[in-house]
């Protein structure tokens, strides 16, 4: 996992944060799609399915469509190798990160049926052109499909010699070449069902970047066929696709048998993963209606459409309630940061907001930051809040400084950031996490800035100085740029001075109801 965030940084400072090709997996999968999709169109239009005029109509594709042809074929074939690679990384990269388990699980349970529909498009896709490299790959792929107890008939018979193979046979291959795309655009938008606001499209300049790369390659390496297929001869040396038909060597070597338990067990294993490394118990939201008025923050917000709106069920008079879908709530406390009832700053009613994470509920949090400002002192006082996920990590233990750690930034309501600096528990307040286009719960980062910055409710006051409040968005391996923005940070309090008399009016004494009174905290001003 470090090497991998170590390569994503160096690709951050290339491309920038949101270019970050490794940030646009997902996206570029689809964006590989839909050009394989484009260009597959225009191929078809001019393919003849016949298998004596197959590999006639590619190579005329290629060499007689103003060159046109050539170019298209090659981005169908260099696109399609890309969506397997961007696939891989993503698939690795999800998993070295922890993002299928709990309610992740499905997304990464989709996913796998994508792996071998992706490889079946290709494969089959190998098939139409016709060469000595379709030859070599069909009787391979009919002699391992005939180990399989579900065909009448041998499919390594279609191939035993030129008179055996039909016009029909390869009909039903070009129609597979379109079923199977189909199926795999369908089950891509299952994938991505349960994750709100699900990016499916790269920004635009990573888009033309890559596609430009695209159409350069297949300018510089145009895609080309091997001999004609022959089925009277033996195929004794072709040039592999090794995105796609990796393989197919092995059946050189072992049984169709064993390759199918090898390929079945990977496929299991993979499956499984949520199940076999499943993640340790977290919180789980939870909805208080005496205190919530059908807002739909709460479910606007969240990144996992954990949150629901329903008719209201207690008789108050606001027309719906947020409802929490247990099974998909990842205790991320996104919603309780966009709870306009999260708020510390409470008289004599009890600190209690409309959502809650069960177990780290708003009164715990405003605990441990009163607990965290008894620890500091001086001029430079800088309360810290930081992302669990990948923030927590990199800020040291150093006078001055507390820290208070959350399931993921975006859980801290703006007004907490207000009680800081007006309470004056801390000069100023620190708030770091992922980078922005990479946050571990997709959007923590981004929401938190656009309510600092007002453009997303709830808002930060506008009474609240913004030379005390600092953020940085970063990656796991710049734990020493953390430290260099707060040792800056600090000294800007510093030359920033006390307090001003006009903002922190309000009195600082607090008075705590004892544990036995239920542990709420009141103001006394």
């Amino acid at each position: 996992m470090k090497l991998f965030e170590v390569v994503e940084s160096r690709f951050s400072t290339a491309f920038g944060e949101s270019w970050n090709p490794f940030y646009n997996l997902g996206a570029l999968s689809f964006f590989f799609f839909w050009i394989v999709a484009a260009s597959g169109v225009y191929l078809y239009a001019f393919f003849d399915t016949s298998i004596t005029s197959a590999y006639t109509s590619v190579e005329s594709i290629t060499n007689n469509h103003f060159y046109i042809g050539g170019i298209i074929r090659g981005l169908h074939r260099y696109a399609s190798d890309a969506m397997v690679v961007t696939m891989t990384i993503h698939l690795f990269r999800e998993f070295l990160m922890g993002r299928f388990r709990g309610a992740r699980w499905f997304s990464w349970l989709t996913g796998v049926p994508l792996l071998w529909l992706v490889f079946a498009s290709g494969i089959n896709g190998y098939w139409l052109v016709w060469d000595q490299l379709a030859q070599y790959i069909a009787i391979l792929t009919a002699e391992w499909f005939d180990w399989l107890p579900f065909f009448s008939a041998p499919m390594a018979q279609n191939f035993l010699n030129e008179a055996s193979l039909s016009d029909r046979f390869f009909s039903l291959l070009a129609f597979l070449h379109i079923g199977i795309p189909l199926t795999l655009l369908l089950m891509m938008w299952v994938h991505i069902q349960r994750m709100a606001k699900a990016k499916s499209n790269p920004p635009r300049g990573l888009a033309l970047g890559t596609l430009a790369a695209l159409i350069i390659l297949s300018i510089a390496k145009p895609a080309v066929s091997q001999a004609p297929a022959n089925l009277d001869r033996a195929v004794t040396d072709v040039q592999l696709d090794w995105f796609f038909l990796n393989l197919y060597p092995l059946l050189d070597t072992v049984s169709p048998g064993d390759l199918w338990g090898l390929v079945g067990f990977i496929t299991l294993l993979i499956a499984v993963v949520p199940w076999i490394l499943p993640k340790g118990k977290y919180s789980i939201a939870t909805v208080n209606l005496e205190n919530c008025n059908g807002c739909e923050r709460c479910f606007i917000d969240c990144p996992y459409d954990a949150v629901t709106m329903q008719p209201r069920t207690d008789g108050m008079s606001f027309s719906h309630e947020a409802v929490v879908r247990t099974n998909l709530c990842v205790g991320c406390g996104i919603c309780v940061g966009a709870c306009p009832t999260a708020t510390p700053f409470r008289r004599q009613t009890q600190l209690v907001a409309g959502i809650e994470l069960a177990e780290f509920p708003l009164k715990n949090l405003r605990n441990e930051v009163l607990q965290a400002s008894e620890t500091l002192s001086g001029t430079d006082r800088v309360m810290a809040f930081a992302c669990s996920e990948c923030g927590k990590d990199k800020l040291a233990r150093q006078p001055g400084v507390a820290v208070v750690p959350l399931p993921c930034i975006a859980m801290l309501p703006p007004s907490f950031i207000d009680f800081v600096i007006s309470k004056r528990l801390a000069d100023g307040v620190f708030l770091t996490g992922c980078e922005t286009a990479n946050c571990y719960h997709r959007y923590g980062s981004q929401w938190t800035e656009e309510r600092i910055e007002g453009k997303r409710d709830p808002q930060l006051r506008k009474r609240v100085p913004r030379e005390r409040v600092a953020r940085l968005w970063t990656s796991a391996v710049n734990g020493g740029r953390v430290q260099q923005e707060i040792k800056q940070f600090r000294s800007r309090l510093r030359d920033v001075g006390p307090m001003r008399d006009d903002y922190a009016s309000m009195k600082q004494s607090l008075s705590f109801v004892s544990s036995e009174t239920g542990g709420n905290i009141h103001d006394t001003d």
